[in-house]
């Protein structure tokens, strides 16, 4: 088959979702649209340069509803003769928007695209799109569904993982991203967003909290305990599930959890022709794609059997990484990775995570290859794999080589 490889990577710094967060005037298709225009302009394209523009965004409503993909490409200066195609896979909404446009490449299907998505959590609420898996009975008695808080703290309690656990990884998220920070570890990706005089609005992600002490998180409220333990009772739904458990313990609160934030991200996909035809350099190649289907209560724990999966199919072993991001929805997901796969915490989210960064459902997949090539490259590493949780039970994963 054809290679695909990856030309560029660009994101948005990621604003606090809520209405004092420095995006939060900006709305999704003006923030995708100013970053199609920055790889545009990084990659000196022209006319019908890229196939499609696919993008994902997860709460498909308002101002994020219709073909997001293609209002953003029309309010770019990308030529209106590329369509754009919205897609949600929930929280790797943005990873598979880069793996079908990998594999599109892959088996001929058009030179190159621009993958990536989008979600402006402060503008539209997470939800508010009312999920059939969330809101119909008849399907959530079927799946026992609980809130994904829940599922995170089903985790901690099945796989022996206790609070200060999920704290100090929490914390260490923190001061990882404070360093990659403070050592410019970003800026080949970051795309400052400016307002229409040319102001700067960001350019760096603001929702960190560097100092961040195991102290300050034991004062945290556990965030799902109520919800759990009272009417509707979520425990007792979960425990029809999992009655060997006997309780659930709840360790997860807002500090050891993703943040909800505004951004955007994009990767710039493409055969080798489409790199010689504008003088561009190929960075990486995708080795390997993969998506799975998991327990839809416990929901959160994909990671492990897509990565699983994806190194099955490409017939390597989990010591043939050199570098893992998995994005840091909940403590517990990250820690449940380690735990299955031994991995030395050192190579895992070394620039920190979702917990200290925020996790902007539908950029977030294409954010963390990025921030994973970025990565290799700084290391002068090979190979990395990149996996997300998603909601309702799933796993996605990509391995990128650099060449």
């Amino acid at each position: 088959m054809t290679e695909a490889y990856i030309y560029d990577a660009a994101r948005t710094p990621r604003g606090k979702g809520r209405p004092d967060g420095s995006l939060h005037e900006v709305t999704s298709v003006a923030l995708s649209a100013r970053l199609l225009n920055a790889v545009k302009e990084r990659n000196g394209l022209t006319g019908h340069a890229v196939e499609d523009v696919i993008w994902g965004n997860v709460t498909q409503v308002k101002e994020q509803g219709g073909c997001l993909a293609r209002s953003a490409v029309l309010k770019s200066d990308l030529d209106e003769s590329i369509p754009g195609l919205a897609i949600n896979r929930f929280c790797a909404s943005g990873m598979e928007a880069v793996n079908l446009a990998a594999n599109q490449v892959r088996g001929g299907a058009g030179q190159a695209y621009i993958a990536g998505g989008v979600e402006m959590m402060g503008r539209v609420a997470m939800g508010s799109d009312g999920a059939a898996i969330a809101v119909d009975p008849s399907l959530t008695f079927k799946t026992y569904f609980v809130p994904q808080g829940i599922s995170a703290d089903i985790i901690a309690t099945e796989y022996g993982f206790s609070r200060e656990d999920a704290d100090s990884l929490a914390v260490e998220s923190q001061r990882r991203a404070a360093i990659a920070w403070d050592e410019d570890r970003f800026a080949r990706s970051i795309v400052p967003v400016r307002d229409q005089n040319g102001l700067t609005i960001l350019d760096r992600d603001e929702y960190m909290r560097p100092g961040t002490t195991l102290e300050d998180l034991a004062k945290l409220k556990a965030s799902f305990k109520e919800m759990g333990e009272t009417m509707p009772g979520f425990d007792k739904v979960a425990m029809l599930k999992y009655p060997h458990l006997g309780r659930i313990e709840h360790i997860h609160h807002a500090g050891n959890s993703s943040g909800i934030v505004d951004g955007a991200a994009a990767v710039l996909i493409g055969n080798a022709e489409f790199g010689k035809a504008y003088g561009l350099k190929p960075r990486a190649r995708i080795r390997a794609t993969a998506k799975i289907g998991t327990d839809p209560t416990i929901m959160l724990t994909g990671p492990v059997p897509v990565t699983e999966k994806i190194l099955k199919d490409s017939g390597m072993a989990i010591s043939d990484i050199d570098l893992f991001e998995v994005n840091e929805a909940f403590a517990s997901v990250v820690l449940r990775f380690m735990q299955a796969f031994q991995v030395d915490p050192s190579v895992v989210n070394v620039n920190g995570g979702a917990i200290a960064l925020g996790h902007p459902l539908g950029a977030t997949g294409a954010i963390i290859i990025g921030t994973l090539l970025d990565e290799l490259e700084r290391q002068d590493k090979t190979v990395g794999l990149a996996t997300l949780c998603i909601a309702s039970g799933m796993g996605a994963a990509t391995i990128i080589e650099r060449v």
